[in-house]
């Protein structure tokens, strides 16, 4: 029996592009980038070096130079954490932690990626991008049709995010270089094995020459 895999693949849905396979430009008055849960309390978890920043900046960059929407999502919670459930393993460690609240140096932007006046800053209170905030509103708003996704972690928000996208009919592509997982087995599965099923897999440098 086929599954939903198999016709993804062979419907041409999993195509991952070869590098240098970059026929095909980017409709930008209908794309925007999501920079995801790239906020100072994540990147400090995460980043060690700050050269790993750097696909992140090139993105926005490119994003911004080819006026392309650019969206930043964090995760945050109003103070007391009433959006944190007792039964949700993640997040009432968090809530116990208590020091991931909208208002906290640890939900905000990183500086490296400093959102600019006019792009919008969505905060969610899950792990996908669409859980609990605006950002579905948004994108129907500015007749977002397609979605290049980067953040932090690889197996958590960009996976929750590229799933429910993916359900919601969004054209998806997914910037290997500018995401990042604590586990680089679990990163490269992913973006090798299970993103290009709903997705176009690519680097920073090759998405941006889609733009020119």
């Amino acid at each position: 029996m086929m599954t939903l895999n198999d016709l993804a693949v062979r419907s041409g849905g999993g195509r991952r592009r070869k590098e240098g396979d970059m026929g095909m430009t980017v409709d930008v008055k209908h794309t925007a980038l999501l920079v995801m849960d790239v906020q100072n309390g994540i990147v400090s978890r995460y980043i060690q070096d700050a050269s790993a920043m750097r696909p992140f900046q090139q993105a926005v960059s490119a994003a911004r130079k080819a006026g392309m929407q650019v969206i930043f999502v964090r995760v945050a919670f109003s103070e007391g954490f009433p959006e944190a459930s007792p039964r949700n393993k993640m997040f009432a460690h968090l809530a116990q932690a208590g020091n991931m609240t909208v208002s906290a140096d640890t939900t905000q932007i990183h500086e490296s990626v400093r959102p600019e006046p006019g792009e919008p800053v969505v905060t969610k209170y899950r792990v996908s991008a669409f859980a609990g905030s605006n950002l579905e509103v948004i994108l129907r708003a500015k007749d977002i049709t397609h979605l290049v996704l980067c953040g932090i972690a690889t197996s958590g928000v960009v996976l929750s995010t590229l799933r429910e996208a993916a359900d919601k009919d969004y054209a998806l592509t997914v910037l290997k270089d500018a995401c990042l997982d604590a586990d680089p087995e679990v990163h490269r599965v992913l973006v090798e094995k299970v993103f290009p099923r709903q997705a176009d897999v690519m680097t920073v440098e090759e998405w941006a020459k889609t733009l020119a």
